[in-house]
C-alpha cells in the first residue's frame, strides 16, 4: 500500500511507473498480466487505499475528488483520488489487470461520498466515458456502472436534483448501446406509484369553482394509467367529459402575448419542479400561467398517441366511436396549443416530431428490441516504411485476367465443338410449338411467346435462316413464325397462308425469268387444266340448272340486258372457282398430296 502511496505522488503520466508499480507490489508469475489470485489480491489492495484517502479528506474537511491537490506557480498537482482512479484506469485499459476492477473502485467511493461529492466523482465518470467505453472494459464492468447509476438516482431527489438526475441518465443512454435490453420497458409498465394527491373537500372562505378543480385534477388518474381506459368504456366516457370541460374553459380564458411573455419559462433558471402544486388557492394562478398549460395539454397528445398506437392486439385497438372522440378531441388541443403564447406553432411543431419519431420505437420495441449497431471493422494497420502495392494483372482489371485464364490455350476454346452456338430455327422454336399444342395442356400465362427476349431472339433467327416464316409475323405475330412442321394438323392449317393471297404470289412468280417459269409450269399445268375443266363442267351446269332463277327472265326468255350482267356473273362465278380449284391443288401439294382425284372430287 505505501507503493501506490508514493506512486500517486509521483509526477508523469501513468504509464511511465503504473506497470512497474504493480510489478513492485505483486511480484507476479507474468510480467504483463495477472492471474486470478494476483488481481484478487491488487483489488484488496486498492479498496483498503481508496478508504484511507476518504477518511482523510473527510476530517480534513476537503472535497473528495480535490484532497492532495495543491496548485504553486511552476505546476499544478492532481488530487490523490484521482491520481489513483487514473493509474487503475491505466492499468485495465491496457489489460494488466482485470478490466472491472475500475468500475468496483467508483462504485465504492460513490457509496462512501456525500451527494455534493458525488456530483465531483459523476464529473471524473463523464470524463472518462470514451475509455470506460471500451468493449474490452464496457463488457467487463457494464452491471457495475449500471448499479451504481442507479443507486445515485435513488438517493437524489426527483424534485431538487433534477439536473444531476439528467446527467445520470444522459451518459447511460450514451454508454450503453440503445438494443441494450436492461433499459427497455418492454412491457409498457407505467408508473402507477407516481399518484397526484388533491383536495377532495372544498376549503372555507375561497371563493374558485371546486367543481372546476376536482375535474381538472382527476385528469391525473388517467394520464397515470392509460391502458384503463382502452379497458372500460366508462372509464373512457368520464374522461372524455372532464377533458371537455377543461378544455372548454381553456377556450373561454386564452392568454395573450402580454401574459406569456411575462412567464417565458424558456429565461427562468434551469431549476424547476417537475409537478405543480395542487393547493386550491393556486388554481387562479396555475391557469395563467402557460408552461401549466402546455405542461396538461402535452399529456393529452401522449395519451392520444399511446391510444392510437400501432401494432397493438385485438382487444386494445379502440373502437370506432371511440376513434372519432380521439380525433375530435386531439384538433382542439392541438389548436389551444398553437394559440398559446409564446411561439405556440413553433411548440407544436416541435411536440408533434417528437411524437412522430416515438412511433418509431414503438415498432422497434414491438418487434422484439432487434440489435442493430454494427462493428466498426478493424483495419489493419501498415508498418512504417512499407509501401502498399497495388495488385497488378496481365489484362488490366482482375476480371479480363479471369476470362482469359479459362482455358490453357483460348484458340483451341474458339473452335471446341462443345462452345456455345446459335441453334437451328427447329431447334429453337420446338418450345412455343410445344407450347401451342392444345393437349399439352399449358396455362397460357407459362407460354414462351410471353418472355420478350425470347421472343425477339426467335424473331433474329428468323430473319436470317427462314425468311417464309418471318413474314408471317405481321399477320400472327409471333406463333406465326414458328415452322408448320413442328405444329400438329389441327393448328397448322390456322397459320397457313390464304388461298387468295397463295394465286397472287403464284401469278406474280409466272411473271419471273423462262427458267423459273418452265419450272412451274411442270407442276402447276396439269392441276390447272384438270381444274378448268371440272370448273367449266360444274358452271355449265349450274348455269343451265338455275336459268329460271336468274332475275328478269321470264319462260326462259331474257333481255340484252340480262344476258350482260347472266356473262358477267358467269366470268365472276369461273374466277372464283378456278381460285378455290388453284387453292385445294397448292393445298394438297404442300401437305405431300398427289392424287389428282382428290382434288376433283373436291372441287366439283
Amino acid at each position: 500500500m505505501e507503493v501506490f502511496k508514493r506512486a500517486i505522488l509521483q509526477p508523469g503520466p501513468p504509464e511511465t511507473f503504473a506497470l512497474q508499480t504493480v510489478q513492485e507490489v505483486i511480484k507476479p508469475q507474468k510480467q504483463t498480466k495477472l492471474v486470478q489470485d494476483e488481481n484478487q489480491f491488487l483489488e484488496n489492495i486498492l479498496r483498503t487505499l481508496l478508504q484511507e484517502l476518504v477518511s482523510s479528506s473527510v476530517q480534513s474537511g476537503e472535497q473528495i475528488m480535490e484532497y492532495g491537490q495543491s496548485i504553486d506557480d511552476r505546476e499544478t498537482t492532481q488530487g490523490h483520488i484521482p491520481r489513483l482512479l487514473d493509474i487503475v484506469l491505466y492499468l485495465c485499459e491496457k489489460e494488466h489487470i482485470e478490466g472491472g476492477m475500475i468500475f468496483q473502485l467508483l462504485e465504492d467511493l460513490t457509496e462512501m461520498s456525500t451527494m455534493r461529492n458525488c456530483e465531483d466523482i459523476f464529473g471524473y465518470i463523464e470524463s472518462k466515458q470514451d475509455i470506460l467505453g471500451k468493449q474490452e472494459l464496457f463488457a467487463r464492468g457494464k452491471l457495475v456502472m449500471l448499479r451504481t447509476c442507479n443507486q445515485l438516482l435513488r438517493r437524489l431527489s426527483k424534485a431538487n436534483d433534477v439536473v444531476f438526475c439528467g446527467r445520470i441518465l444522459m451518459f447511460l443512454a450514451h454508454f450503453f448501446p440503445l438494443s441494450e435490453r436492461s433499459a427497455l420497458n418492454i412491457k409498457g409498465v407505467f408508473n402507477t406509484s407516481n399518484e397526484t394527491k388533491y383536495e377532495k373537500e372544498p376549503p372555507h372562505g375561497i371563493s374558485i369553482d371546486f367543481n372546476f378543480y376536482k375535474t381538472f385534477w382527476s385528469l391525473q388518474e388517467y394520464f397515470c394509467n392509460p391502458t384503463s381506459l382502452s379497458l372500460a368504456p366508462a372509464k373512457w366516457q368520464k374522461f372524455t367529459s372532464s377533458l371537455l370541460v377543461v378544455l372548454s374553459t381553456f377556450e373561454a380564458q386564452p392568454l395573450s402575448d402580454e401574459e406569456g411573455d411575462a412567464n417565458n419559462f424558456e429565461e427562468e433558471s434551469a431549476n424547476f419542479s417537475i409537478k405543480y402544486l395542487t393547493s386550491s388557492k393556486l388554481m387562479g394562478l396555475e391557469l395563467k400561467d402557460p408552461s401549466f398549460r402546455r405542461h396538461v395539454l402535452v399529456q393529452c397528445l401522449i395519451l392520444f398517441d399511446y391510444l392510437k398506437a400501432p401494432g397493438k392486439s385485438d382487444k386494445d385497438v379502440p373502437s370506432e366511436s371511440m376513434k372519432e372522440e380521439i380525433q375530435s378531441c386531439e384538433e382542439r388541443v392541438k389548436k389551444l396549443l398553437e394559440m398559446t403564447p409564446p411561439k405556440g406553432k413553433e411548440f407544436l411543431h416541435k411536440i408533434e416530431h417528437i411524437l412522430e419519431r416515438e412511433k418509431n420505437w414503438v415498432w422497434w420495441k414491438r418487434d422484439g428490441c432487434l440489435p442493430y449497431e454494427k462493428q466498426p471493422t478493424e483495419k489493419k494497420v501498415v508498418q512504417d516504411g512499407a509501401k502498399k502495392r497495388r495488385p497488378r494483372w496481365r489484362l488490366g482489371n482482375k476480371e479480363l485476367s479471369q476470362l482469359w485464364k479459362w482455358a490453357d490455350q483460348n484458340p483451341n476454346a474458339l473452335t471446341d465443338p462443345q462452345r456455345v452456338q446459335t441453334p437451328s430455327i427447329m431447334e429453337y422454336w420446338k418450345p412455343l410449338a410445344e407450347d401451342m399444342d392444345a393437349s399439352a395442356g399449358i396455362e397460357a400465362e407459362y407460354h414462351h411467346k410471353n418472355n420478350r427476349v425470347y421472343c425477339w431472339k426467335g424473331l433474329r433467327f428468323a430473319a436470317r435462316q427462314d425468311l417464309e416464316g418471318f413474314s408471317r409475323f405481321t399477320d400472327h405475330g409471333i406463333e406465326g413464325v414458328v415452322p408448320l412442321e413442328l405444329l400438329p394438323p389441327d393448328v397448322r392449317s390456322k397459320y397457313q397462308a390464304k388461298p387468295n393471297e397463295r394465286s397472287k404470289r403464284a401469278k406474280k412468280e409466272e411473271t419471273k425469268g423462262a427458267a423459273h417459269q418452265a419450272e412451274d409450269n411442270q407442276i402447276t399445268i396439269p392441276s390447272s387444266e384438270i381444274d378448268g375443266e371440272g370448273i367449266r363442267g360444274g358452271v355449265s351446269a349450274a348455269m343451265e340448272f338455275d336459268a329460271t332463277a336468274i332475275p328478269g327472265t321470264q319462260g326462259g326468255t331474257s333481255t340484252p340486258d340480262d344476258h350482260q350482267k347472266q356473262s358477267s356473273d358467269t366470268d365472276v362465278g369461273q374466277e372464283a372457282g378456278q381460285l378455290e380449284a388453284d387453292a385445294e391443288v397448292d393445298a394438297a401439294m404442300i401437305d405431300g398430296e398427289t392424287d389428282a382425284d382428290v382434288d376433283l372430287d373436291a372441287v366439283g
